[in-house]
C-alpha cells in the first residue's frame, strides 16, 4: 500500500529553469547597463549561475570550497562575481556593487519563481491520501527562498534541503530521513525527480520506486540508471499515480 510520495523541488515542481533563464537574462542586462555596451554581460551572467550551480573547474573548486565552508555560501557567490568581472577587466569591485549584483539575480529569479501548471492542484488532492515529503538539493542559501517563495509548506507534510543535511541526494540517510518522517517503509513510498543521478538512484538505493521527469533529457544507458516510471513532463505525474494507485 502507497503511503508517501517523496517529490524534488526543482524541474520537478517547480519550473526552475524558466525561473533560472530570467533572472540570468536580467542580470546581463543589468551588467551590460553598468559597464558598458561592448562589456560581456549575457556571458558573465551565464557564468554565474554555471558557478552557482557548482559546475567548476578543478581550480575554481579549490578556489571557491574553502570559501563556502569558512565564510558561507553568500560569501562565495560574491567572490564569484568580482572574479566573473576581473575577467572581463572590472578590477575595481566594491561589496556593495558585487552585492547588488547578486541581489538582483536573486530577486528577480524569485519572481519568476512557481509551481508548473496543475501542481498545487495535485498536491492539495495526493495529501488526502498520501504524506507528502520534499526532499530538495542545494543550499539554504538558495533553496529557503524558493521553498518560502511558493508557500510550500502549506501543501506538503514535511521539508527536507539537503544543504541542511549531512548528506545529500543521492545519499541513503537523507531518504531514510524522509521515510522516518512519513513513518513508512521504503516499499510504501514514491520518490518523484527529474536527476537520473541524484533523484533515482537515491531511490533505488533506498529501495523506493521511482517516477523520473525526462524533459529533454536523454537516457544515459551509460549511468546504468533505469527508472521504474518515466514521464516527460510534471504535468503527467498526477495521472500516473492515479494510475499506479486509483482510489
Amino acid at each position: 500500500m502507497l503511503k508517501a510520495l517523496f517529490l524534488d523541488l526543482d524541474e520537478t515542481l517547480c519550473d526552475t529553469l524558466g525561473a533560472n533563464e530570467q533572472a540570468t537574462r536580467l542580470m546581463g542586462e543589468a551588467l551590460s547597463s553598468r559597464y558598458g555596451v561592448d562589456f560581456d554581460g549575457p556571458g558573465v551572467a551565464r557564468c554565474y549561475v554555471n558557478g552557482i550551480y557548482r559546475r567548476w573547474t578543478e581550480s575554481q573548486l579549490a578556489r571557491y570550497m574553502p570559501i563556502i565552508e569558512q565564510q558561507g555560501e553568500g560569501a562565495f557567490r560574491l567572490q564569484l562575481i568580482r572574479d566573473l568581472l576581473a575577467e572581463q577587466g572590472i578590477l575595481e569591485v566594491s561589496d556593495a556593487d558585487a552585492l547588488a549584483l547578486q541581489n538582483t539575480f536573486d530577486s528577480n529569479r524569485l519572481k519568476a519563481f512557481d509551481f508548473y501548471p496543475g501542481i498545487v492542484e495535485f498536491l492539495v488532492e495526493a495529501r488526502k491520501y498520501f504524506t507528502l515529503v520534499v526532499i530538495t538539493n542545494g543550499p539554504e542559501f538558495s533553496q529557503r527562498p524558493k521553498v518560502e517563495t511558493v508557500r510550500l509548506a502549506e501543501y506538503v507534510d514535511h521539508i527536507i534541503i539537503g544543504g541542511q543535511e549531512p548528506e545529500q541526494k543521492p545519499a541513503i540517510s537523507i531518504f531514510q530521513k524522509a521515510l522516518r518522517l512519513a513513518d513508512c517503509e521504503a516499499h510504501e513510498a514514491i520518490h518523484i525527480g527529474d536527476s537520473l543521478a541524484a533523484d533515482i538512484a537515491g531511490a533505488h538505493n533506498s529501495g523506493i520506486t521511482s517516477i523520473w521527469i525526462q524533459h529533454q533529457q536523454p537516457l544515459d544507458a551509460e549511468l546504468g540508471i533505469n527508472p521504474n516510471h518515466t514521464v516527460l513532463h510534471p504535468s503527467e505525474v498526477p495521472a500516473l499515480i492515479r494510475k499506479l494507485h486509483p482510489r
